[in-house]
């Protein structure tokens, strides 16, 4: 069942009984005020409607008005419905006293228990606009015919109504925080059962992984010694399958943080490591990466070899999102409130809000062949680092992901 669906079944039974509960309390009430009480003689009020007034087509228009509800469920269009009852009530149920009082001697009294039910009740479809045009509207119809009839009387519905509504505001409040604070426990359920699967998928394959990483690794350094006039080229691939085996070790542990001792490490001189080793396939593929580092960049307490991973994902993935070359810019920033922002901006295709909220979640990706680990892994180094990862971007503009480090004073 996906999201919308659920949306609209949760909205027709929170109709279900605002309708009923309406109703229910708008024919009563008119009954028992009008009819009930004048003939137990409470008062001197005579049986029946005030004259002038709609009377029964009131009730018959506000009765016309629930197939229209029905019809609107029926197909799939929930939402509106207390919109319509909302409005016509108000609208006819101004004309009646409009044709009641205007140019009457009759004294103002006017009003029925279910506009009460109206601002109690719009919390529980939890939008806020649907409360504000509640709320604003019951008292907007007070106002307007205190003006129009010039009555004093309306001061006291206006009040009440104005009371209620702070009592529902709190209560949509409430209502709002609770659900965000249920949806995000839901959403943390959900990503804690996708590590899961991606730990026991990490305990399946690792040892199969690491077994080739080791022979690599072992043959990569006998060529070290056969040719030591490339000794640097063979030292980058000693450095890159060593980080490979950690990454098959960080999967292992994605969902169990585990402790580390961290070193004080320049910025500059990781992302100078990680920028040499994609220069030239960036070259290759028409992307140049031009860099923007502060001259004193502080240093930061880190992992070197899971922060050249962080860097490394993310720089990959600039170059990806753009096939048809470009640039792509890196920056690293200090500022006074202790940390590091190091930017990496692209002119690639871009993303939507959408598809930004869902960056970081296990197994989402917006590349055909991708999987959707890297830049969960990525994050999860940055919290565990203490940072932060945001993320801007926009269609065929291009994007820019910026990651905020704390920096350690140094003497």
């Amino acid at each position: 069942m996906d999201k919308a669906h659920m949306l609209i079944q949760e909205e027709i039974k929170a109709l279900k009984l605002f309708l009923s509960l309406f109703y229910i309390i708008f024919f009563s009430y008119d009954i028992i005020y009008y009819f009930v009480y004048p003939a137990m003689n409470i008062d001197d009020r005579s049986i029946g409607f005030p004259k002038g007034g709609l009377g029964f087509g009131m009730h018959i228009f506000m009765f016309l008005l629930l197939p229209i509800g029905i019809y609107l469920v029926k197909k799939k269009n929930p939402y509106v419905v207390k919109y319509i009852i909302f409005i016509g009530y108000t609208l006819i149920d101004l004309l009646n006293n409009m044709m009641i009082y205007l140019d009457s001697n009759q004294k103002f009294a006017s009003g029925n228990a279910v506009e009460q039910f109206l601002i109690l009740f719009s919390p529980l479809f939890v939008n806020k606009r649907y409360f504000w045009l509640v709320s604003l509207g019951m008292i907007g119809k007070y106002a307007l015919l205190g003006v129009v009839l010039h009555s004093s009387q309306v001061i006291i519905p206006i009040v009440l109504c104005v009371i209620l509504a702070i009592i529902s505001f709190i209560l949509l409040t409430r209502f709002k925080s609770y659900v965000r604070t249920i949806t995000k426990i839901f959403e943390g359920a959900q990503q804690a059962e996708k590590l899961a699967v991606v730990g026991k998928m990490a305990t399946t394959i690792a040892h199969e992984i690491r077994n080739p990483l080791t022979a690599l690794k072992g043959f990569t350094q006998l060529q070290r010694e056969k040719h030591p006039e490339d000794a640097g080229y063979y030292n980058i691939m000693v450095q890159e399958i060593e980080r490979m085996n950690t990454i098959v070790s960080e999967l292992m542990v994605l969902g169990k943080p585990k402790k580390r001792e961290y070193k004080l490490h320049n910025i500059k001189d990781i992302l100078s490591y990680v920028i040499y080793i994609v220069e030239q396939p960036a070259l290759q593929n028409g992307i140049t990466i031009s860099t923007m580092f502060d001259k004193t960049l502080p240093f930061i307490q880190c992992d070197e070899k899971q922060m050249k991973q962080v860097f490394l994902n993310i720089i990959k993935n600039a170059i990806e999102s753009m096939p048809n070359g470009g640039n792509i810019i890196v920056e690293a920033n200090s500022f006074h409130d202790n940390q590091v922002v190091v930017s990496v901006t692209d002119e690639g295709c871009g993303m939507d809000q959408e598809k930004i909220d869902k960056i970081g979640e296990a197994f989402y990706t917006t590349k055909e062949n991708g999987t959707g680990l890297g830049l969960m892994v990525t994050y999860k180094i940055i919290e565990e680092h203490q940072g932060e990862v945001a993320i801007e971007s926009k269609l065929g503009v291009g994007t820019k992901v910026n990651v905020m480090l704390p920096v350690v004073e140094t003497k």
